[in-house]
């Protein structure tokens, strides 16, 4: 199947439907109100794509906080932020005769339905195990109309690093560019160990230094991903599991009137060691 007109028609929309319909036209209307040139906010009147961008991604990861805490009441106004950060970057196109909020979601439509051929036309086309092959297909081809050549071609610079460098590999892998198993990629993190190793001892300059840490970064991104794990939700909850023990270390000093900077570091290191004994025993429990 080459276009969505070969497929079946999605079923109509239902009354849910129909009143999400109305309270997004409800939405986009305050948005033109408020880039309105001469009754709008003065502050929403002067934003661009550029200065927009960087609410659009904070929103992003503030809809991943949510879900991590489990907070679903922050969840839904925080996905009703990221929906405004659409709907921001749709009227700006629009007043730029570049494309609007109708396109965008009509484009995002076709794509559902252009890349689930298996639901909305034949339903033997595609069992659950080739879903995904057929899906990075798809992809592969609509790179291609948009003149986006080659494997890596698409990934978005502005991603998380380690995002970036899973896309990256997921890619290269596809192409069958990978490493046999888990196993192949410890040693070779091992490899690029004493690689890091070599250049401190030699004194050698920051950027060869810095060259060495990003191998070890996108090595250990490539052991996540062989071990079926998403390095950047690894490292989000490393990064809990530290402050949260940090912050126990900073209870234990208040409780002898102290902080952190008038500690040493073996008394914060046998706290730390403490916490995580307590930790431990707390989820063996």
């Amino acid at each position: 199947m080459s276009s969505i007109e070969t497929l079946s028609d999605p079923p109509p929309p239902d009354a849910k439907d129909r009143s999400a319909a109305e309270a997004f036209a409800r939405l986009l209307a305050i948005m033109r109100r408020l880039r309105d040139p001469k009754t709008g906010c003065p502050w929403d009147q002067v934003q661009t794509f550029d200065t927009i961008a960087p609410y659009t991604i904070e929103e992003a990861y503030e809809v991943t906080d949510a879900i991590a805490r489990q907070d679903w009441d922050a969840l839904r106004d925080e996905l009703g932020d990221l929906l405004l950060q659409v709907v921001y970057h749709a009227r700006i196109a629009e007043e730029r005769g570049l494309f609007d909020a109708t396109a965008v979601v009509n484009a995002v439509a076709d794509k559902m339905v252009r890349r689930h051929p298996h639901v909305f036309g034949d339903p033997a086309a595609l069992s659950q195990g080739t879903h995904t092959e057929a899906w990075e297909r798809l992809k592969a081809e609509e790179r291609a109309a948009r003149a986006l050549t080659g494997v890596l071609a698409g990934v978005p610079n502005a991603l998380p690093a380690l995002t970036r460098a899973l896309q990256l590999s997921k890619r290269a892998a596809q192409a069958g560019f990978d490493w046999p198993d888990a196993t192949a990629v410890l040693k070779k993190l091992g490899e690029e160990t004493k690689e890091l190793e070599a250049e401190m001892a030699a004194g050698f300059s920051s950027d060869r230094l810095a060259e060495e840490i990003g191998d070890m970064l996108f090595v250990q991104v490539n052991l996540a991903r062989k071990l079926g794990l998403d390095p950047e939700a690894c490292l989000r909850a490393a990064n809990a599991k530290f402050e949260r023990r940090f912050q126990a270390v900073e209870q234990a000093l208040a409780h002898v009137g102290k902080i952190p900077s008038e500690a040493s570091l073996e008394e914060m290191e046998r706290l730390w060691a403490e916490v995580k004994r307590a930790e431990t025993s707390s989820a063996r429990a």
